[in-house]
């Protein structure tokens, strides 16, 4: 299996943005974080958030996004499970979530940008300042970081049967614990 530090060249290989390899370490942060709660691989599981949107931007449309990246994995020797957690974590592909790491991958996908969305709209621009009701009350707010699924949010939740403010308490410590490399 792949480290964290071959994944990281992988990463960067593809994405040139900040935001988002600054997203990717967010997702990357809340799924790490719930692989220990899971008692399952930290590293297995933070390498897929790591990299379940390293194609975007040379890829980003949904006839490409994420099935070259999928292929692209395949040829370095990623196994197929790794690969169809992050398959699944786009549901138009059609891969079912079969697996805890995929609910989960997709239960803090879309979470994680909108937490860090909340975080640039505080004064100090820091997750420290975030708070689960800050965050249900933007997610109200339909004009607040539009692009931002509120019900992939809620439905990550329930795929991984826990209460949303929970869920959302939860993501908020993990991505506080790395908050220096999300520039948070």
């Amino acid at each position: 299996m792949a480290g964290r530090e071959e994944c990281l060249v992988i990463l960067k290989e593809f994405t040139k943005s900040e935001s988002l390899l600054k997203h990717a370490y967010a997702v990357e942060a809340c799924v790490r974080a719930y692989a220990v709660k899971f008692g399952e691989d930290e590293e297995y599981w933070g390498n897929v958030a790591l990299l379940h949107d390293f194609d975007y931007e040379m890829y980003p449309t949904a006839e490409e996004h994420p099935y070259k990246g999928s292929e692209i994995l395949a040829q370095r020797g990623f196994d197929e499970n790794f690969r169809k957690a992050i398959m699944s974590h786009a549901d138009y592909t059609g891969i079912p979530r079969e697996t805890l790491l995929s609910k989960v991958l997709f239960a803090c996908d879309e979470l994680a940008g909108f937490i860090t969305a909340v975080a640039y709209v505080k004064p100090s621009r820091s997750v420290d300042e975030v708070e689960v009701k800050s965050v249900r009350k933007k997610l109200k707010d339909k004009a607040f970081a539009r692009a931002v699924s509120r019900e992939d949010i809620i439905k990550g939740a329930e795929g991984i049967n826990i209460p949303l403010d929970e869920h959302i308490q939860f993501c908020i410590n993990a991505m506080q614990a790395r908050k220096t490399e999300l520039g948070l």
